[in-house]
């Protein structure tokens, strides 16, 4: 447990403010001045989706979309700036209101394919391996709709397509029970496991664990997050936090539940994550009362607590946990835990 950890975030965390139910409340701020905010927040890695890379690229040949990838790439590395993966928005074009790969129309589900092969390209140009798979309506409204053999048939021949496409990328499933559907038919870790393996090349697909993700499943991240690096499957993470079983928050890291944040970054640090190169991600967003000129704390803030709860567990005395978890007297480990987590030694 002495690794050192890099940080990664999505530009869309650092967003207007809208929300399903209220308009935007900040400025738009454009994508090359997003970049010039991550070394100073402490990040070296961006995310992307493939159209944060190249806006508009239903409208671009495939040589017009690596062009301007590659141009992204460029403005990367005058930052110093690692690109961390690549995800297909699929879920925003009209063609998708019935889901991507388990569409009921087979145009639509051919334009999710060749899509998803557009972001790989974006993915080599920016120069990284990794894709990430939300498979957000990938789902049913209504179970009479669709087929859920045939709905997981269909995902599976699009992992299949993709790794066929590129024998050096990596799929790394994102898996969500709900929201925007009602369920989503990959809806945990070890679904999204399970798919893998049956794929062309399992050694290619893992996961990316999302902490808001794993408790909207009634999970423990942390034990999502064990469960992946028992198979070497945890390739990334999004971490944030929630409060209860509600939408999709992506509150800042910690912020809800602090014992259930510590467990996640226990987790990682004593199976050694990051030692193959992987980030720590964040997926946070600011609270709408933010001004714009304090509308990032809640990244800086994020990592911040995951450094802080690293530097705690590290400090914890292995000797005498061992004593307390072989006597099994877990009343008197649970309140060594809460009082580290309080100051107190």
């Amino acid at each position: 447990m002495a690794g050192k950890f890099k940080f990664s975030f999505g530009p869309w965390n650092i967003h207007e403010g809208a929300d399903p139910f209220g308009p935007t409340v900040r400025k738009s701020i454009v994508f090359n001045r997003k970049l010039a905010f991550y070394k100073k927040l402490g990040f070296d890695g961006v995310q992307f989706h493939d159209d944060d890379a190249v806006p508009d690229m239903n409208r671009l040949t495939p040589e017009q979309i690596v062009k301007k990838a590659g141009a992204v790439k460029r403005a990367l590395d005058v930052q110093g700036l690692t690109a961390e993966f690549v995800a297909p928005r699929l879920w925003e074009d009209p063609r998708t209101v019935d889901g991507g790969y388990t569409s009921n129309d087979p145009k639509c589900r051919a334009y999710a394919l060749e899509r998803s092969k557009r972001c790989v390209d974006i993915a080599n140009a920016l120069g990284t391996n990794l894709i990430v798979l939300w498979l957000a309506r990938e789902g049913t409204y209504i179970r009479e709709a669709k087929d859920s053999a045939w709905a997981t048939d269909r995902i599976l021949d699009a992992l299949n397509v993709m790794l066929a496409y590129d024998r050096n990328i990596r799929i790394a499933i994102e898996p969500k029970p709900n929201e925007p559907m009602d369920h989503t038919y990959i809806p945990t870790t070890g679904h999204a496991i399970a798919l893998g393996f049956r794929s062309i090349d399992p050694v290619r697909v893992g996961v990316n664990i999302e902490s808001a993700h794993a408790i909207l499943a009634g999970l423990d991240p942390s034990d999502e997050m064990g469960f992946a690096l028992s198979f070497d499957k945890l390739w990334t993470v999004h971490l944030n936090d929630q409060n209860g079983l509600k939408f999709d928050q992506d509150k800042t890291f910690g912020a809800v539940d602090l014992r259930r944040a510590f467990n996640q970054v226990r987790i990682l640090d004593r199976h050694n994550y990051g030692a193959n190169g992987e980030f720590v991600g964040l997926d946070v967003k600011a609270m709408r009362t933010q001004k714009d000129d304090v509308a990032t704390k809640h990244l800086q803030n994020s990592r911040a607590i995951f450094l802080r709860l690293l530097e705690i567990s590290r400090s914890l005395k292995e000797d005498k946990l061992q004593v307390m978890i072989k006597a099994r007297d877990y009343e008197e480990l649970e309140i060594y835990i809460v009082n580290r987590l309080l100051g107190k030694r």
